[in-house]
């Protein structure tokens, strides 16, 4: 797809990419990977896109963005800077259609030119990127895990969220029968591409608000051992750039249905779980 194309695809004015200078800042000094990339969806975030996109891209190299049917002006400036830097890649989606497709979508172009694993990050700024490089070697060290964002909260995060996400890794603890996933809802992940897009591609769910949590949940039932590490998270307000798209009532119906799903399915595998650990096999095994 042109660049025009793309833009005319979701209805985009040519002018509109917010004139937020979304000129790209790659570091000289970091050499494209030709198995690990920066895998970014983003859905009408605003100018903090620009800013996590250079922010990514100073410390790794590619970093690809899949444009989840934006309808913000971002499209344009996020082209801009992909025809400037041959390290960032834009994938535009012509609608909305969630988080999970979004990922599912770059998973599925990463794999076709020969990736191996994809670090998620959100487009909104609450990730830090000056922690990709230690994601991404833990990763290469351990090819056959996924490392996951284990989030380290300071004054900006909202109580309700952090005292209502205890609940969902609860539920993800006894799904996995204490796999060892540190927190179920943090998107700051690297996940093996191959894994997650035959687990995405077994089930029509995880495409939306469910994805980051029941990838983790239906990774380790196959057998990928999770590795946490500390991250932070920051919450922009509103005058910073901040935006969320999460709804309390909406998403908290989702998280229900996919645990009661996942609780059915965790039933049926209760005994070949219980061997897996028994006998220290992934995902129980630890290095």
């Amino acid at each position: 797809m042109n660049d025009a194309a793309a833009i005319e695809s979701i209805g985009a004015s040519p002018n509109a990419s917010l004139n937020a200078n979304p000129t790209p800042n790659p570091n000289p000094n970091v050499s494209p990977s030709t198995t690990h990339l920066v895998l970014i969806p983003s859905f009408d975030t605003g100018a903090t896109v620009y800013a996590t996109v250079r922010a990514a891209r100073a410390q790794w190299s590619p970093v690809w963005v899949v444009v989840d049917g934006s309808t913000d002006g971002t499209t344009r400036g996020l082209l801009e800077m992909a025809a400037a830097d041959s390290g960032v890649t834009v994938f535009v989606l012509p609608h909305n259609s969630g988080k999970g497709a979004a990922v599912l979508h770059g998973l599925q172009a990463a794999c076709d030119a020969g990736f191996t694993h994809a670090l998620t990050m959100d487009a909104d700024g609450q990730h830090p990127a000056d922690l990709i490089p230690t994601f991404m070697h833990a990763s290469l060290a351990r090819a056959d895990s996924m490392v996951l964002g284990r989030p380290v909260f300071d004054a900006s995060a909202p109580l309700l969220r952090v005292r209502g996400r205890r609940v969902s890794n609860w539920w993800t603890n006894l799904e996995t029968l204490g796999a060892g996933i540190d927190d179920s809802l943090y998107g700051f992940r690297v996940y093996p591409i191959a894994a997650l897009i035959g687990v995405m591609h077994g089930q029509p769910w995880m495409r939306r608000f469910d994805f980051d949590t029941e990838a983790v949940v239906r990774l380790a039932w196959r057998g990928v051992t999770p590795i946490n590490l500390g991250a932070p998270v920051k919450y922009l307000t509103a005058e910073e750039g901040g935006v969320s798209h999460f709804r309390y009532g909406r998403d908290n119906v989702l998280l229900t249905w996919m645990h009661l799903r996942l609780m059915a399915e965790f039933v049926l595998r209760l005994p070949w779980l219980v061997w897996r650990r028994l006998a220290g096999k992934p995902p129980f095994r630890r290095a």
